[in-house]
């Protein structure tokens, strides 16, 4: 698919190509943000990664060489515990007594339950930032609107401050908002000619100095700059370097005794009234969503003796979650959708769409297959039937 606009000669055109993001357009400075020269080793001895798509396993891995169990965790603009996947096995991991959690935040998270210290942090309202986007081309100021309520801080004063009890002494660890704001932009890059912290805090936004179709006379960040269909980086690393269809783990191809009990799909896209598992809190975006809901088809429901308005119980080898079924020619017929993402605790038996997904990874990136999860759905014993 993604190979097409190359094909038909599309990426001529504004808007010509197939979900390419901006955010790589945008000239950051991230040497000067991250600071990865201050790593002992730079850059010939890198420091343990844990992905966060796999905390689960992570959390709860025996020692082993190269990998000393993890003894403390520091959560900040992020409520594993709700999201990441196989969250049975994420809240257990959170759930260790010898585990030490602080958790940065504007609200009582599923995470936060499990912290030994909560920390109040800033809204977007309160502090300063520098915004990308992957939708456009503009650089954005986040002013702040008001000063911290309470005891809040920014998570970078946090920070801070955590450095000067550490005893870090390198200058940057006191660095003050502003300061970092200013180091955003990659001095001197034409794609932000005319763009700095002073003038982008001044007028709010800034947009990058590009074509409306950057690639109309190729300029595709490959070596030849042409949009190449077959990928010598990627044979050398293993890959198929043509384009192809790859199966999921989970498929009646890959795994068929797997898909015999588990016949059906799932997908978990956000709620219409939230934003993955942001304002799950706000009470009346929770009113108007009702509660969990699991579309399927009406074959399948028939099949299952399922009713439009029943308690269903999805479940795998990972987990289950209890929903409200609406049985609507919506839902394809071999797959479910099950809306997310529910904070557990305000779920319908204290569990959501993430207790059935996996911690398997895509075999490019090392990313999450949240849509690669096979279920089986059945009718609960007990529950109210809503009308139709």
């Amino acid at each position: 698919m993604a190979c097409l606009p190359s094909l038909v000669g599309a990426w001529r055109q504004p808007a010509g190509g197939l979900q390419l993001s901006t955010s790589g357009f945008f000239p950051i400075n991230e040497a000067a943000l991250q600071r990865p020269d201050l790593l002992p080793g730079w850059p010939q001895q890198l420091p343990r990664i844990v992905n966060m798509s796999t905390i689960g396993d992570a959390l709860l891995a025996e020692p082993a060489p190269g990998a000393p169990r993890i003894e403390a965790v520091v959560v900040y603009n992020s409520n594993p515990v709700a999201v990441a996947p196989e969250s049975g096995k994420v809240a257990a991991g959170f759930a260790r007594e010898d585990l030490f959690t602080v958790v940065l935040e504007h609200f009582r998270t599923d995470t936060a339950d499990y912290a030994d210290i909560l920390l109040p942090a800033t809204t977007q309202l309160e502090h300063t930032d520098v915004h990308k986007a992957y939708g456009h081309t503009y650089f954005l100021a986040n002013n702040a609107a008001i000063a911290p309520m309470g005891e809040a801080l920014p998570n970078t004063e946090i920070f801070r401050r955590l450095a000067q009890r550490l005893g870090f002494t390198e200058a940057c660890f006191a660095d003050s908002d502003e300061a970092i704001a200013a180091q955003a932009i990659i001095p001197g890059d034409a794609r932000a000619a005319g763009i700095s912290w002073e003038s982008l805090k001044e007028q709010g936004w800034q947009k990058l100095a590009l074509p409306a179709a950057p690639f109309a006379e190729g300029g595709f960040p490959t070596a030849s700059g042409k949009c190449q269909f077959y990928s010598e980086p990627m044979a050398r690393d293993g890959f198929d370097p043509l384009p192809d269809y790859v199966p999921q783990y989970e498929a009646p191809l890959t795994a068929p005794e797997l898909a015999a009990r588990y016949p059906l799909a799932m997908i978990s896209p956000p709620a219409r009234n939230f934003l993955n598992s942001s304002f799950v809190n706000v009470d009346s975006l929770r009113a108007t969503e009702g509660e969990p809901h699991l579309d399927i088809h009406p074959a399948d429901a028939a099949e299952r003796g399922i009713v439009h308005g029943a308690m269903v119980r999805a479940f795998n080898d990972r987990g289950s979650m209890v929903a409200r079924a609406r049985v609507t020619d919506r839902a394809r017929r071999g797959l479910v959708v099950g809306l997310s993402i529910w904070w557990k605790k305000l779920a319908s038996d204290g569990k959501n769409a993430n207790e059935l997904t996996s911690q398997r990874l895509t075999d490019l990136g090392r990313a999450p297959v949240f849509y690669d999860c096979l279920v089986q759905v059945e009718a609960c014993t007990e529950g109210a039937v809503l009308p139709a």
